[in-house]
């Protein structure tokens, strides 16, 4: 049950920060997206947004209640009508780096972006209405997993919510990852809210990185530790990152506020190795 409110666009930041801390079944995964597109859209309010995803998740709970019943596949042509046929939410094929694409204020107003960026509305609308819906941690592709009744389908957010199979996903799969490239059951892995995010803002870093905007990176990096200050993957890939780029006194603070913390005595270990490695050059 969600128990945090977004409801202002003021301080986004505290705001974030707050988020960070609790549990992902206590935020809605649409609103902190809004919060975090904010951050680039800071003369914009959130509150028209918001409304327009609370407005999508009634639009589809009416269409649902008029059918005989509420089925799987009733829920899934319900969430197409509403967000594909009525708003025109579509995949970005033609500008698919634009970086407005992984932000979903510009999401909302282009009515296009990336899989993952139009991936969290359809979740943010099924978790609004209760339904069972997660993230699949595909490679290249992000795609959503809908349950019910003992049923479970995929659907592909960027290509209008079409339905994939075992050999859809083999198909996709080697075209991302090549043609020698096997599905395994990791990637049919779901996501919670919290790493969809992160998905989301990993797309706009190697996206900076690649454009050689270390900057831009750093600041993306930032957000990504307010929404995740204690998961070892993302302090280990944030410590690793200013430690490439020559910040040596960010890594180590990363590091030792980490390692303060923690209670699992293998991550804590292994960043103790990094610590150790990353002083011995700093001294």
């Amino acid at each position: 049950m969600k128990t945090f409110s977004i409801k202002s666009s003021q301080n986004i930041e505290n705001t974030l920060r707050k988020i960070g801390k609790l549990c992902d079944e206590e935020f809605e995964i649409g609103g902190v997206a809004l919060l975090l597109g904010a951050m680039d859209n800071p003369n914009k309010k959130i509150e028209f947004y918001l409304d327009h995803l609370i407005q999508i998740a009634s639009d589809v709970s009416d269409i649902i209640g008029k059918t005989k019943k509420a089925t799987l596949d009733n829920r899934i042509n319900c969430l197409k009508e509403i967000i594909v046929t009525n708003r025109g939410y579509t995949g970005d094929s033609d500008t698919y780096d634009d970086p407005q694409n992984a932000n979903m204020i510009n999401i909302i107003e282009r009515r296009k972006g990336l899989p993952v960026g139009l991936g969290i509305i359809y979740l943010d609308v099924a978790h609004r209405l209760g339904w069972k819906a997660t993230g699949i941690n595909f490679p290249g592709h992000f795609l959503i997993r809908l349950e019910h009744e003992s049923k479970r389908k995929i659907i592909d957010p960027f290509n209008n919510a079409i339905e994939r199979d075992t050999p859809d996903l083999r198909h996709i799969l080697k075209q991302v990852n090549g043609m020698d490239t096997e599905l395994l059951p990791q990637h049919s892995c779901s996501l919670s809210s919290r790493e969809t995010l992160l998905r989301l803002l990993n797309n706009i870093k190697l996206r900076a990185i690649s454009s050689n905007d270390l900057k831009r990176a750093m600041q993306i990096m930032e957000r990504m530790l307010l929404i995740a200050p204690s998961q070892w993957v993302i302090l280990q890939e944030a410590s690793l990152f200013y430690y490439k780029i020559g910040n040596l006194k960010k890594s180590t603070e990363i590091l030792e506020g980490f390692i303060e913390k923690t209670a699992k005595n293998s991550e804590r270990r292994e960043a103790e190795t990094m610590l150790f490695k990353v002083k011995k050059i700093l001294h």
